[in-house]
């Protein structure tokens, strides 16, 4: 089989041809190095690359396949983690360089639940520092590129993980998402990316679990993969409160599980707190929603007045940092992100009154989510407001600029539609729509009621139907 051929095969159909003796996990991982070998030069994907685990490994998943023992859902499958979740024995640097010799003595259980399954671990991708946006540069690593375009962002915080998916290093990403950490680089890279139901998918390493926004969720080419990959980590820890009062994940619903339609209802919501969607986007977006329709569903435009509680989000996100990282200042200030710096000393100047008015906020912000989902089966935006920005963006100092007008900062006028389902908790889903004049692709958004998970993730299916997207690669090495 050509190293193409391995390194854009869907997980799911590796899989099933590593569990029939049809395909070798060694050939397949050893393409998958290789072909990391090839493009982190360019790409700069990878804080680490575990060459020989993962041929190790890789050689006893085939011994495991000869031997007839059972085999996981996802046996002999290369995946990648970011470098955030924690990895027994492999370092984790969470973007920093305060933590380059980190090395965890135990497995995040998302990881646990990966290897159970048999997936095979090549390495550990890139983040921005601590995760703080959705750009993935940084003075750790420094700047990784999106294989569609070098010039420009791959999106992050999990920039990395997309990037390795969309240039074929690897079928599976794990990545996590604080303000859309997930879903941004998969529009950026041209994948699907899922935020899941809060409570569904443990997040272990969340310091406040009680309040906890940051998810871990599945980076990959195809629908099916995203699905099996979330059905294989989502479940309770001990370790995540959240978690152990989460609603799972409840079956497809009936009336989806064929390709008709009929009776679902699709409230639209072309604006969040952006003032502008570039055209292409916004064509994108009607084009997928008219591919629904095409098949029985009802959309109508969401003009609800929603408080999408921007500035208030983002109180509670640069506190946050401002809080956390500030013990690392008197060491390491000349060594940090200056983007990070700039967010923790705006943080730092927010009172507490402000900080629990805007808890206060996010509480209402749900409740509106909630009072749509009484006229709407699922809510579609498009994913961001333009395609990837800039590799050099300066997401402290510079504004997004959308259809040649400037928009604010990137919460404002990039990733409006990402951070609300953050801290409502609903799963959301981020699909290729297409792509733009600038050849980039573009993505649009799918939400659930709390728990629908597999329902969003059936809709998305059916729009890969009807509107493919994998067979599109961005050019390699």
């Amino acid at each position: 089989m050509a190293d193409t051929e391995l390194l854009f095969m869907p997980a799911t159909r590796a899989a099933a041809l590593i569990s029939r003796k049809a395909l070798s996990p060694v050939e397949l991982t050893r393409a998958v190095l290789g072909a990391i070998d090839r493009e982190q030069p360019r790409i700069n994907a990878f804080v680490t690359v575990l060459h020989d685990q993962a041929m190790d490994a890789a050689r006893k998943a085939e011994q495991a396949v000869m031997d007839g023992a059972p085999l996981g859902p996802l046996h002999g499958v290369p995946v990648h983690v970011k470098d955030q979740v924690d990895t027994a024995g492999v370092r984790t640097t969470h973007g920093s360089a305060i933590f380059a010799d980190n090395v965890p003595a135990r497995d995040d259980v998302t990881v646990t639940r990966l290897r159970e399954a048999g997936s095979i671990l090549l390495g550990k991708t890139t983040m921005s520092e601590f995760g703080h946006k959705g750009l993935t540069d940084g003075p750790a690593f420094g700047t990784t590129r999106n294989p569609w375009d070098l010039s420009r962002t791959t999106g992050g915080s999990s920039g990395g993980a997309a990037a390795a998916v969309a240039a074929g290093l690897g079928p599976l990403g794990l990545g996590t998402d604080g303000a859309g950490s997930v879903r941004i680089p998969a529009a950026c890279c041209g994948v699907v990316g899922h935020k899941a139901t809060l409570g569904s998918v443990p997040w272990e390493a969340s310091a406040d679990t009680f309040a906890n926004n940051v998810y871990a969720g599945p980076l990959t080419r195809t629908v099916t993969d995203a699905a099996v990959m979330l059905s294989v980590i989502a479940g309770p820890s001990g370790r995540d409160a959240q978690s152990l009062r989460g609603p799972g994940l409840a079956p497809v619903s009936p009336s989806w599980i064929g390709g008709d339609l009929h009776g679902l209802r699709i409230g639209y919501i072309p604006r969040a707190c952006n003032a502008r969607v570039q055209m292409e986007m916004a064509a994108n977006t009607i084009a997928s929603l008219e591919a629904f329709v095409a098949r029985g569903a009802l959309v109508e435009e969401v003009t609800d007045a929603i408080d999408w509680m921007e500035f208030p989000g983002r109180i509670m996100y640069q506190a946050g940092f401002a809080v956390s990282c500030a013990q690392y200042l008197p060491e390491w200030h000349n060594r940090m992100d200056p983007v990070l710096l700039a967010f923790m000393e705006r943080g730092g100047t927010f009172s507490l009154k402000e900080f629990r008015e805007a808890q206060f906020a996010r509480t209402r912000l749900f409740r509106a989510i909630q009072a749509l989902f009484d006229r709407y089966d699922v809510l579609v935006t498009p994913t961001l407001t333009r395609t990837a920005l800039p590799a050099d963006f300066d997401a402290a100092n510079d504004e997004v600029v959308v259809e040649g007008e400037k928009c604010g900062i990137t919460r404002q006028g990039w990733s409006s539609y990402m951070y609300p389902f953050n801290l409502t908790g609903h799963p959301a889903l981020s699909v290729p729509s297409g792509f733009a004049a600038d050849g980039l692709p573009t993505a649009v958004q799918i939400v659930g009621p709390w728990g629908r998970d597999m329902d969003v993730l059936r809709l998305g299916a059916l729009l890969e139907q009807d509107r493919p997207w994998a067979q599109h690669r961005p050019p390699l090495a």
